[in-house]
């Protein structure tokens, strides 16, 4: 399954693919690559234990397995995670794999979604022109902790491979080992995918959210033991049906006179979906709520829940073996695999024996099954059989377990799942590339007490910083680049850089820019225009021989004739249309510059006799002013709301503020 995308197949959606390989593979001894690659995964998984030990996955671990070599693509190690509803499982594998490249620097990692090339997609604005979706396979790799992507040679003799072949991964790797620094991203993609990830590893923390639940014993206990099977149960409940809920009329596992209160700990994800579903328990089930006023309303409510969560898990498997599973201890591997985690500082000096030594150590032993003892479908348990079994082989005292309350932490604040308008643009502010003070890198959340505090105290003072920054002439600057863009059956490319430099404005480059676009006065058809046509026609006609030439004269000079014609036949077009435009509407939606000594009416208001209005010339429209009259006219039809004169200026990094003469 993991060499499936490498073989041209789709990933599944939500999920993720991952392959480690040797940048320098022994050719000549597969027996030697092998053991490289599981010597590698051994020291890979003692190196990162602790990060893996303590996060909590949506669906599926990281996992690495090796894979031998099929058809083009080398021996590698790698795996598939389903990432399910949360994409910063999807993040912290990206992560992972630019920490392992970096350690290990034999190794070069390649990650894929079913998007393809997703990390491309992340650094998109800064890409080369040639990269596309469609040749863009075996060429993005991490590689020494930073992203390289196999150029395309734009000369002879340049390093890299043609746009219109695709690389096998072995030919990549070997142009990769070779060329480091040619195939080196530039700075600015560097730098986007350095932001994405930096949050990490400090983000594992803050991803969580602790909050006191109403909960049976046994899933106390359950908890205490495999923080990480919270995921399965909160799953089981957001996804049930009503065959699911059939097992929890009569709680068989978890019965409700035994609950207690105990702190949790949810990723904000599974808190999300547990408690923004509205669930009512059925009557039979012995899961009774307080009133909506109760002070401990929430801590009943989420422990209703989770507690269907985990019966509906144990009701779809069979009840487990009295008889105990082999040791962790009694596999080969683990002895090497305990001596590199003392090596790394696993255990951070915590006493042999220990409750926190204990704690350690049971996770490290999950994150060994999952790794190296769970190859084989048959030895892989349900998150309900698991869940059996630790209730069979750790009994629980409830009274300890209700002396345990009063000494709980307090819960944290779920403020970060109210989101409001100037929080969501922030968000998108910060996403698009432009740097905003107050801002961090928390996800969707509330912004901390001191920095909602400046938010107050500083708002009046940055709006009117920001009123008085913007400026009328960006927007139209802004539309003339983006007229003036490259595009082609893809679509337009928006203009806009996401610097933060001062915008400088050039009158001159600009006319001639419009008049170009649009079709000043000097491009005008004249007779100018045809007569020098006809001198070089005439030039091109010449013969030195006499008789010849008074041939060409004549052709020449009927050729100036017809041409005055077809001049004065344009003229005549023209000036009917305009006798049939002023007759309209069309003129009044302009705005026209006011002339000196009289009254200025807008195109097609006179009143005058027909002799005066053909007598008459047409003023030239101010296209500046039109331009951002009209924008500001939409804006303000808009209300506030999402429309197309916003979406336009924002796309091009032009964001005005609000109106301040509406309320």
């Amino acid at each position: 399954m993991a060499t499936d995308i490498l073989r041209g197949r789709k990933v599944p959606e939500d999920s993720v693919q991952y392959s480690l390989f040797l940048i320098e593979p022994n050719s000549k001894d597969t027996e030697d690559n092998e053991r490289k690659l599981l010597h590698l995964k051994e020291q890979i998984l003692a190196e990162f234990a602790n990060f893996l030990a303590q996060y909590i996955w949506q669906s599926q671990p990281f996992s690495l397995k090796y894979q031998p070599e099929t058809g083009s693509v080398p021996a590698h190690i790698g795996g598939s995670t389903d990432f399910g509803d949360n994409v910063e499982d999807e993040w912290f594998i990206v992560f992972l794999l630019q920490q392992i490249t970096k350690t290990f620097p034999e190794l070069a990692a390649k990650v894929e979604d079913n998007d393809g090339e997703f990390l491309l997609i992340e650094t998109a604005d800064y890409l080369p022109k040639w990269l596309k979706p469609e040749n863009s396979e075996n060429r993005v790799f991490f590689s020494n902790g930073e992203l390289h992507i196999i150029p395309c040679p734009s000369r002879p003799g340049e390093v890299g491979w043609s746009r219109d072949q695709v690389p096998t991964i072995s030919q990549a790797l070997a142009l990769l080992s070779s060329n480091k620094e040619a195939c080196l991203t530039t700075l600015k993609i560097r730098s986007v995918l350095g932001k994405r990830l930096d949050c990490y590893p400090d983000k594992i923390q803050a991803s969580f959210h602790r909050a006191h639940c109403f909960v049976p014993a046994g899933i106390v206990t359950v908890l205490a033991e495999r923080p990480d099977l919270l995921a399965p149960a909160v799953s089981a409940f957001y996804l049930r049906d009503p065959v699911d809920l059939q097992a929890c009329r009569t709680f068989r596992t978890f019965p409700p006179e035994t609950r207690v209160l105990t702190s949790v700990t949810f990723t904000r994800c599974l808190y999300a979906q547990l408690q923004q579903q509205s669930f009512k328990p059925d009557r039979r089930s012995g899961y009774s709520l307080p009133s909506c006023t109760h002070p401990l309303y929430q801590a009943h409510e989420l422990g209703m829940k989770l507690a269907h969560g985990f019966e509906i898990l144990c009701s779809k498997c069979r009840v487990p073996s009295s008889e105990p599973d082999a040791l962790v201890s009694c596999n080969p591997q683990w002895k090497s695999f305990l001596e590199s985690l003392k090596r790394n500082g696993y255990f951070r000096g915590e006493l042999e024996g220990s409750k926190h030594y204990k704690e350690l150590m049971t996770a490290a032993e999950n994150v060994f099954k999952q790794s190296f003892m769970n190859t084989l479908s048959s030895c892989v348990k349900s998150p309900g059989e698991e869940v059996l079994q630790i209730l069979q082989s750790s009994p629980y005292d409830l009274e300890e377990l209700r002396k345990q309350e009063k000494h709980l932490q307090p819960p944290d604040s779920d403020s970060w799942l109210k989101l409001t308008p100037q929080d969501l643009e922030q968000i998108l502010q910060e996403r698009a590339g432009h740097s905003v003070s107050g801002v961090t890198d928390r996800g969707i959340g509330a912004p901390s007490s001191a920095q909602s505090g400046e938010r107050v105290t500083a708002g009046g003072v940055e709006e009117a910083e920001q009123e008085a920054s913007y400026s009328l002439v960006a927007v139209t600057q802004g539309m003339k680049n983006f007229i003036n863009a490259v595009s082609s059956y893809e679509g337009a490319e928006l203009p806009w850089s996401q610097s933060n430099e001062p915008f400088s404005f050039d009158e001159q480059s600009v006319t001639s820019a419009l008049d170009r676009l649009l079709g000043g006065r000097d491009d005008e058809l004249d007779s100018d225009d045809l007569e020098e046509e006809e001198d070089d026609d005439d030039e091109e006609e010449e013969d030195p021989d006499e008789d010849e030439e008074e041939e060409a004269v004549g052709f020449s000079g009927s050729r100036e004739q017809s041409g005055a014609e077809a001049l004065d036949s344009l003229k005549s077009y023209m000036d009917q249309m305009d006798q049939e435009l002023r007759g309209t509407n069309i003129g009044k939606s302009f705005i026209q510059p006011k002339k000196e000594g009289k009254e200025a009416n807008p195109c097609g208001a006179h009143r005058g006799n027909p002799s005066t209005e053909q007598e008459e010339e047409i003023q030239p429209l101010d296209v500046d002013l039109n331009l951002v009259t009209n924008l500001l006219e939409s804006l303000a039809s808009q209300a506030g709301l999402a429309g197309p004169a916003s979406n336009l200026l924002q796309s091009m990094g032009i964001h005005l503020p609000a109106n301040s003469d509406r309320p």
